[in-house]
């Protein structure tokens, strides 16, 4: 297995040789460049994961540098040391990208650890932009299946959220994926070997809520028999998403509050702290700010807890994804292989889901148990049935008395499909081909076929 290589730049000599056999020791490949120049040279010649450069140095500097291997190595992680450290030159670095700012003299274990940290960083990184490139051309990201635009831009914001450390609010109805949403978060940062601990804030009683979240001490109240850690201490290292956070008692959103300042708790009837370290995702599907105007949610909560906001789309508004979520359901559900007939997929298509994925999952898990191997028209609920009427083949459509050409008759019905899906989409022939539940080189296809290609991407 190839070695990680790093790349030490500095004018002195014996500070190169230092780093080089200090992490060497560590089990890294070193190369050394005494400027900033030759330090170029090498990165134009070769990857290196990780670059250490002195920041005074002649010719081009450690800053100067910096912003070099960032225009032409992206990923490239870059620690900066220097023996003239301030506090303006090291939010500089930071600026720039630069991953740390270490002041000499330094300790080797300092040195070990970041250069660790920052390759684990880089690493992660690296993971989240191949998993970004793999959703383009898959179903899915952590358990959410889309492939529609709306799905896309989603998984691509999940992607950005991961890489932070920032707390973060999910919104959206009930039953398009919070939760689904908030464990992809966490899969996919660097807590992801700690635990995720989900909390339903709604499905606790007052009563016991402060005991659940934060832990009780013995004999902190009846039935209190011996000391219990809560959920918040339960996640340590981890993630903890609070559903339903608009549920919470104003009483608990200042203990809440304070837990998330402090980053410490206080079990029920205990006398001592104790420290945690969880990352904090909440998820609503009310309207917080409106709570927060009503004096039901603390305003200074809710600007804690919405660092990043995620909203999830409804169904409705993709519901070019229906098919291929049909297909994840079947398949989840133990129906591999069960036919979807035509019929039933246009009703799953013209019912507005209110009830949003959650909702198709029950139709479709319903429908395997009434039927299996088949997903037919017959076993939909009544309500996705009427939804379907308006489509209804034998009412959309009359045959003249003369009787007609079919074939023709598809064919500009087709073209009036194609050209209104173009102007729905303001012309994007990308967007046109996923309203129509086709490839792009389909829809080009069949725009060239009827003479009705243009020149819009």
């Amino acid at each position: 297995m190839a070695k990680t290589r790093l790349l030490v730049v500095d004018d002195e000599l014996s500070m190169r040789e230092f780093l080089a056999i200090l992490l060497e020791r560590e089990g890294y490949e070193v190369v050394t460049a005494a400027d900033a120049a030759t330090a170029l040279s090498h990165l134009a010649a070769g990857e290196y994961a990780l670059v250490i450069s002195d920041v005074q140095m002649p010719g081009l500097d450690g800053l100067a540098l910096l912003e070099r291997i960032k225009q032409c190595s992206p990923e490239t992680a870059v620690l900066l040391i220097t023996a003239f450290s301030t506090a303006e030159q090291a939010v500089e670095a930071m600026k720039l990208g630069a991953y740390d700012y270490l002041a000499k003299p330094f300790k080797v274990d300092e040195v070990k650890l970041l250069v660790a940290n920052a390759l684990e960083k880089r690493d992660l990184k690296r993971e989240n932009r191949q998993l970004r490139e793999k959703v383009a051309v898959c179903d899915g990201y952590g358990g959410i299946v889309g492939n529609s635009r709306r799905m896309q831009e989603l998984f691509q914001l999940l992607g950005k959220v991961a890489e932070s450390a920032s707390t973060v609010l999910i919104s959206g109805e009930s039953g398009t994926g919070k939760e689904l949403a908030a464990r992809a978060i966490h899969g996919a940062c660097s807590r992801r070997s700690k635990p995720f601990v989900a909390v339903n804030c709604g499905a606790i009683p007052e009563s016991l809520i402060e005991s659940e979240l934060f832990g009780h001490a013995r004999g902190a109240f009846t039935g209190a028999v011996g000391e219990r850690p809560g959920l918040f201490e339960q996640a340590n290292g981890g993630t903890v998403f609070l559903d339903e956070i608009g549920e919470l008692p104003l009483a608990m959103q200042t203990r809440l509050l304070r837990v998330i300042q402090e980053r410490e708790v206080r079990r029920v009837g205990g006398n001592s702290v104790k420290k945690v370290d969880v990352r904090l995702v909440a998820a609503s599907n009310r309207d917080l700010e409106q709570q927060v105007k009503a004096g039901t949610f603390r305003e200074d909560l809710y600007y804690r807890i919405n660092v990043v906001q995620v909203v999830m789309p409804p169904l409705r508004e993709r519901m070019e994804d229906i098919p291929l979520l049909v297909e994840h359901l079947i398949k989840k559900h133990g129906g591999q292989g069960a036919l979807v007939m035509p019929d039933a997929l246009q009703a799953l298509m013209a019912y507005p889901f209110p009830g949003n994925v959650r909702e198709l999952e029950n139709i479709i898990e319903r429908s395997l148990v009434l039927e299996p191997g088949r997903i037919s028209l017959k076993n939909l609920p009544p309500q996705v049935i009427h939804a379907v009427k308006r489509f209804d083949l034998h009412t959309a459509v009359e045959i003249p008395d003369m009787g007609l050409d079919l074939e023709p008759a598809l064919e500009q019905l087709e073209k009036q499909y194609l050209v209104k899906a173009l102007e729905k989409s303001g012309g994007s022939k990308t967007r046109a081909a996923e309203l129509l539940g086709m490839t792009f080189r389909s829809y080009r296809y069949k725009l060239s076929k009827y003479g009705l290609s243009t020149d819009t991407d």
